[in-house]
């Protein structure tokens, strides 16, 4: 490993225990309201990071991440309420079932791409609150499911608190250290992914499919693995997204999330998995922020389109590609010092 390789860890090691010092404390400034909207912030960023394997390393554009999301929520409800499952152990679960899925979405792929492929993808997701509506024995149809109702004993904090290791927190205290505890250790998985031989066989699809083809990289293996790690990133969010919320229905996971997730990795920037931390701020927070420019009919809409717009002129690789243009010259005046 060269010299200037291990300063570029040291440097994105040491980024990384600060991010994670500050999400530690970060609670203790905040009031549990503004606790449980930053909870949500993570339960974006999982999802994000999912979505960024997919679109961002692979190149496989996908606008089916939101059905992903209800897979994974509605396999947390169902868990809790059928089967009366504490709603924790319910997300690697949901994580696993949405990565199944997503590996079946994924044999499209092998023959679709660009897009063909965003568009198969997005009928998926179209079709997905018809489908929640049409099992109404499983998913409560157009009702959903409402674990403080049909599971209160599942939910963890119901009390309004949460012990851990006898420190007493609320219970969106304990939401938001769950949704950004397992957004760290997701990024973490993400980081080895994409630096491992695996990562490199991404971004070669990527690149250029003919090459890697004559590389001797099996295009369907590597396309249908993508979909199913990004869908069980996907399942993962939507068990937090059901555990934060308390109830499913076919109205929380419509189209708009799959286009709100698309959104949230083009800002943070294609190919960076940093950047995802903006993105996901940036799909939590800016509707709010056009809802207090003005309330009149569409202007709301006006002001979020336009902050899209904005943010792709003045940073077209998104916030990634503006981490790694600062980061730069740190790192090579590093690499220089005598």
């Amino acid at each position: 490993m060269t010299q200037r390789r291990v300063i570029t860890l040291c440097v994105q090691a040491a980024a990384f225990l600060v991010g994670v010092a500050f999400l530690a404390l970060l609670p203790h400034w905040l009031s549990d309201f503004r606790a449980s909207e930053v909870a949500y912030v993570g339960i974006y960023f999982v999802a994000i990071l999912g979505l960024n394997i997919l679109t961002g390393y692979t190149g496989q554009i996908s606008l089916g991440h939101g059905a992903l999301m209800a897979v994974g929520g509605y396999t947390t409800a169902a868990l809790m309420v059928h089967e009366h499952w504490r709603d924790v152990w319910t997300i690697p679960l949901a994580g696993l079932t949405a990565g199944f899925v997503g590996f079946l979405i994924g044999l499209p792929a092998l023959r679709l791409s660009g897009l063909y492929l965003a568009m198969a993808t997005f009928a998926f997701a179209v079709a997905m609150p018809s489908l929640l509506r049409k099992f109404s024995g499983l998913t409560g149809g157009g009702q959903g499911l409402r674990m403080l109702e049909d599971a209160p004993l599942q939910i963890t904090g119901l009390s309004g608190t949460v012990t851990i290791f006898g420190h007493s927190m609320t219970q969106n205290h304990f939401l938001y250290y769950l949704a950004w505890g397992i957004g760290l250790v997701g990024f973490l998985i993400a980081w080895l992914l994409v630096r491992s031989r695996v990562g490199r066989t991404f971004r070669a699809v990527r690149d250029s499919e003919v090459a890697a083809t004559s590389a001797g990289i099996n295009l369907a293996w590597t396309k249908t693995f993508a979909f199913a790690i990004s869908g069980g990133y996907a399942g993962v969010a939507g068990g937090l997204l059901a555990t934060q919320n308390q109830i499913v229905n076919p109205l929380t996971f419509t189209f708009l999330l799959s286009i709100v997730l698309l959104v949230g990795t083009v800002v943070g920037g294609l190919g960076s998995l940093p950047g995802m931390v903006v993105g996901a701020f940036f799909v939590e927070y800016l509707p709010d922020v056009s809802t207090h420019v003005s309330t009149a009919p569409g202007v709301p809409d006006f002001v979020y389109g336009a902050a899209i717009i904005v943010v792709m002129i003045l940073l077209p690789t998104g916030v990634g590609g503006l981490l790694k243009r600062v980061a730069r010259p740190l790192t090579t005046r590093l690499y220089l010092r005598p």
